[in-house]
């Protein structure tokens, strides 16, 4: 096992910002770059040291940014390209950095926005530059910038999608879409408004290189590259195996996208003439199973990315080969285990792990890994932050996970509350359904529920006030703002500092970890991981992170919400306890033998020294 190599971007708390859900300056409803650029000492102050920021590119806003338009403008709706300089400054002055989501398996399509997001306001109604010239005719020089197939025929001789795959954010429909002016379908995974570029083509291979230059010449320091695994696929582009029974017409043809036979060859050709010219930080957006094939992308000597996501704690409650709005039971057995392999895999293998349990794609995690309730949200929220805080790898906050901010009330409207299209189309279709079966089209509000992209998006909770601090009094936001703001907000949280026999605020518990953190790199950014105690245990996980020098910190974690009697392993040796999410001060609990762990309790102890 090669000596860990030490590396800024290891070491760095990432925190992610959802830009038209963050702070609204402008009065129309919708965050901005300068409500970015007001909150940065805040992010300063929690302990953070890079700003990663979901697009704020031109776009129609089909899907909130990820069909872009043009990939080196801002869209009005959150700004300029000043204000983004403007931001890099202030960044750069306190020693902070700024990560941009690159997008490059697609872009935008539609002429005009879709019915489905009239809440946008002044959303831009421009194609790609690109799509338009690709669309335009047969013989377009830019033809073969995006996979174009001419169509099956039915019967009766109507155009038919060249394959059954189905599409990503709503499978009972093609990902197939028909182009009545030149008689051919274009390949659209995501949805018809983001159609998928040809990376066969050297151009448009070069055309994205020349977008990451421009970025990361302005003073960007960093990418998360979006589905970045599906920008190759199988040329022969089959039909899919009808996993999801004979009463779907379209299937998930992701056996021949993800991952494709020259992904590989992509990833080194941008780090070798882009990436490796500056010193980034990059992250893929990848679902990949197969353990060799991600250290092809994240070994040390790949030459490709720094890091992936590993997507299998935020798939835990997912049913296996199915899609994602789906639900089974989980256990902390499950989660001991995703831990574990990932956790000695990355060190044994010379690779780099990410550390994260939210983003804008999954719901809340106090609501979904422990109890969001009045009683218990407060120290689930921070029995999840213990964990995060350490476990090695770079770290990633989502915004308003440091306030421990919980799903959307179940009592929301589908129709009417939620603005997401994958959650839209997922109701859509279980209406059309279960319209007459009262008991499944419960069923699936309830997954919806549970798993809706739209319970990551709710406006961040600044404040007590209209429309939480958000956006001024009187303007009303682009999404409704959780109902429980008035108790679950940042000014409220700041000044519980957790002094004298106040309770610490879940914001404080986070400062305070991330400084421990910072103060500890060696044992918890760079530590070996070890589980600790019993491997089968249901209630309890506990874990030990070691330095190469042999300190070590053990972890405890009641993932019930029941008091449990654990007993501490006699090889551990416990020195003391430094802290738990149930107090400020040093844990008065014994140092061997049984312990009582509150519901949701967590527990972080000095190892004494071998």
């Amino acid at each position: 096992m090669a000596p860990v190599q030490h590396r800024w971007w290891k070491e760095a708390v990432v925190y992610q910002v959802y830009p038209s859900s963050f702070l609204d300056t402008s009065g129309d409803g919708w965050g901005d770059v300068r409500g970015i650029t007001s909150k940065v000492d805040y992010l300063k102050e929690l302990g953070v040291d890079i700003i990663w920021v979901s697009p704020i590119y031109k776009s129609p806003q089909a899907d909130m940014g990820y069909d872009i338009s043009d990939h080196c403008a801002i869209d009005p709706i959150y700004g300029s390209l000043e204000d983004v300089d403007h931001l890099i400054a202030e960044l750069t002055k306190r020693n902070m950095k700024l990560m941009m989501d690159l997008v490059v398996n697609h872009t935008s399509e539609e002429v005009f926005p879709s019915p489905q997001i009239s809440f946008i306001p002044y959303a831009d109604n421009s194609q790609h530059a690109w799509f338009l010239e690709s669309r335009s005719s047969l013989t377009n020089p830019k033809r073969d910038w995006y996979i174009w197939k001419p169509p099956r025929r039915a019967a009766d001789g109507s155009p038919q999608p060249p394959n059954n795959w189905s599409q990503l954010l709503g499978e009972a429909n093609s990902a197939w879409t028909y182009d009545k002016h030149t008689d051919q379908y274009y390949l659209s995974l995501f949805s018809p408004e983001q159609p998928d570029l040809n990376w066969e083509n050297p151009d448009v291979r070069a055309a994205v290189h020349d977008i990451m230059h421009f970025w990361l010449a302005r003073g960007v320091r960093g990418y998360r590259m979006d589905v970045i695994n599906m920008i190759s696929k199988v040329q022969s582009f089959p039909d899919a195996e009808p996993v999801l029974g004979p009463g779907h017409k379209y299937h998930p043809g992701s056996k021949y996208y993800v991952n494709g036979p020259r992904m590989h060859e992509y990833l080194q050709e941008m780090n070798h003439k882009v990436l490796s010219k500056y010193d980034t930080i990059t992250v893929g957006e990848m679902r990949v199973a197969d353990m060799d094939e991600i250290f092809r992308t994240v070994g040390s000597k790949a030459g490709e990315l720094n890091m992936i996501f590993i997507f299998d704690i935020v798939d835990i409650d997912e049913e296996p080969g199915d899609i994602r709005l789906t639900l089974r039971e989980w256990d902390v057995k499950d989660l001991r285990y995703i831990i574990n392999k990932w956790q000695r895999a990355m060190r044994e293998r010379d690779g780099w792990n990410s550390v994260f349990l939210e983003n804008h794609d999954n719901p809340r995690s106090v609501s979904r890994y422990t109890d969001d309730s009045d009683t218990y949200r407060t120290y689930g929220a921070k029995l999840l932050a213990l964990m995060q805080l350490s476990l090695a790898g770079t770290l990633y906050i989502y915004q308003g996970e440091e306030l421990g901010m919980r799903n959307v009330p179940r009592s929301w409207d589908p129709d009417k509350d939620y603005k997401d299209i994958e959650g839209r189309n997922f109701w859509k279709k279980s209406k059309a359904l279960y319209g007459n079966d009262p008991q499944k089209l419960a069923e699936a509000r309830h997954i919806l529920a549970s798993k809706a992209r739209d319970n990551a998006r709710t406006p961040m909770q600044w404040t007590a006030g209209p429309s939480a601090g958000f956006c001024a009094e009187g303007v009303e936001p682009w999404m409704r703002v959780n109902d429980d703001y008035k108790e679950v907000n940042a000014e409220r949280q700041l000044a519980e500092k957790g002094d004298g026999e106040e309770e610490m605020s879940v914001y404080h518990f986070w400062q305070s970890g991330l400084k421990y953190r910072k103060a500890n790199m060696d044992i918890f950014v760079y530590g070996a991981f070890e589980i600790v105690g019993s491997d089968t245990d249901e209630e309890v996980f506990a874990y030990m992170q070691r330095a190469e020098s042999g300190e070590a910190r053990v972890v405890v974690l009641n993932f019930t919400g029941k008091e449990v009697l654990w007993e501490i392993p006699p090889e551990v040796g416990i020195e003391e306890w430094v802290t738990g999410n149930y107090t400020r001060a040093k844990e008065e609990k014994g140092l061997e033998g049984k312990i009582t762990l509150r519901p949701w309790e967590g527990l972080l102890g000095k190892v004494a020294s071998r």
